[in-house]
C-alpha cells in the first residue's frame, strides 16, 4: 500500500467518523485521526506537529487525542493533550496503541482504529465526562496530509 487514499475506503472513513462521534458523545474530550503518506521525523515529533497544526491544543480543557498514521513510513502514534496527560498514568495510551497495532498487522486498519477510538472514548469519559454545555470543538473528519 503506497497511497494515503488506499489506506481506508470511503466507507471505512465514514465508519471511523461515526466511531469518533459515538466516542465523543459521552465525554468533553475531542478525538481526531490524521493520515499522511510518510514522515522523516521521529513519530512522536511529527504527531506533535500535526496536533498543533490541527489546533488540537486549543480545546478548553486541553483534552484532545490524536491518532496519527504515516502510511508508507509505517509509523503510528496516539497523542493526548496536556489536560488529559496530567491526569492519567504514563502508560495510559499503551493498551489502545497495542490494540491498533494488532489489527494493523493483519491489514485490518479500519477495525483497529475503530475499536481503539471507542476505547479512548470510554477512558476520556472517566476523566472528562460529558457536560450539558459541551460543544464539539474540533472536526470529526479524518484529516490527510
Amino acid at each position: 500500500m503506497s497511497k494515503v487514499e488506499d489506506f481506508l475506503t470511503a466507507t471505512q472513513e465514514q465508519v471511523l467518523i461515526q466511531a469518533i462521534k459515538a466516542a465523543e458523545k459521552n465525554t468533553s474530550g475531542e478525538i481526531r485521526v490524521h493520515i499522511e503518506k510518510e514522515t522523516e521525523l521521529p513519530t512522536f515529533e511529527r504527531a506533535l506537529e500535526v496536533f498543533h497544526t490541527l489546533k488540537m491544543d486549543a480545546t478548553q480543557l486541553r483534552n484532545g487525542v490524536l491518532f496519527y498514521i504515516a502510511v508508507e513510513s509505517k509509523k503510528f502514534a496516539i497523542l493526548g493533550d496536556e489536560g488529559i496527560n496530567k491526569l492519567v498514568p504514563g502508560d495510559f495510551w499503551d493498551e489502545e496503541k497495542e490494540l491498533v497495532l494488532s489489527y494493523f498487522k493483519k491489514g485490518e486498519f479500519s477495525k483497529g482504529l475503530e475499536l481503539a477510538i471507542l476505547e479512548v472514548g470510554k477512558k476520556l469519559k472517566e476523566y472528562f465526562p460529558y457536560m450539558s454545555d459541551d460543544t464539539n470543538e474540533l472536526s470529526d473528519e479524518i484529516s490527510k496530509g
